[in-house]
């Protein structure tokens, strides 16, 4: 089954191809325009996105909404990790304000969430799951996008950071990589194994959702 992607960020669709298979993912086309994001949650957002990408192609939709939350700034960047340094800010300005407004000896338990929305003829499936780690303010590694770089995960055991892991390392315990795998659960039970076959129409949500 094909379905779009509500994104036109590369990095997202390599990170979820792999974790949504069999199922094809496609970029959102350039010529369809997202509503912004006014949620107050992650999952608000990506439905969102999710809604309107369907909406606009007529083919089902899977949307990610997904951030940082640092336990010094009482959960923030939260739902503007993407622009927390300004509306056009890159990764390096995201990470470096975040990086200056954690003190290195104060707090710096931080955890990833993300939650993946898809809509459909039927309804809407949400799903949102976590990765906690520390901060560290050294960062390090090439791979990952984002906060990565300063991202030490609570899974690993060698204190590499999430840009230091390879792929396959990242997607067994990263906070998408297991969002994608809840939402192919609920994929294979409530739209069956092609997605769109056996379910009842209807919004079902993760009981692991934190939104």
């Amino acid at each position: 089954m094909r379905l779009v992607l509500a994104t036109r960020n590369a990095h997202k669709l390599r990170e979820l191809e792999p974790l949504l298979a069999p199922h094809e993912l496609v970029l959102l086309p350039e010529e369809v325009e997202l509503p912004p994001e006014t949620g107050e949650t992650f999952a608000e957002n990506a439905l969102i996105k999710a809604r309107a990408a369907a909406r606009a192609t007529g083919h089902p939709a899977v949307a990610d909404d997904s951030g940082i939350t640092a336990a010094a700034l009482g959960g923030r960047p939260g739902v503007r990790s993407a622009r927390y340094a300004g509306e056009d800010a890159t990764d390096e300005e995201n990470l470096a304000k975040l990086l200056r407004e954690v003190s290195p000896d104060g707090e710096t338990a931080v955890a990833y969430e993300c939650a993946l929305a898809y809509v459909d003829a039927q309804g809407e499936l949400t799903v949102q799951e976590s990765c906690e780690g520390e901060l560290t303010h050294e960062p390090r590694g090439e791979g990952g996008f984002g906060y990565d770089p300063a991202f030490v995960p609570s899974d690993g055991d060698d204190g590499r950071t999430m840009a230091e892991l390879s792929p396959d390392e990242k997607d067994a315990i990263s906070h998408r990589g297991r969002a994608a795998r809840a939402l192919g659960v609920r994929l294979a039970e409530e739209r069956g194994p092609s997605v769109g076959g056996r379910s009842t129409p209807g919004s079902a949500q993760s009981s692991r959702e934190r939104s």
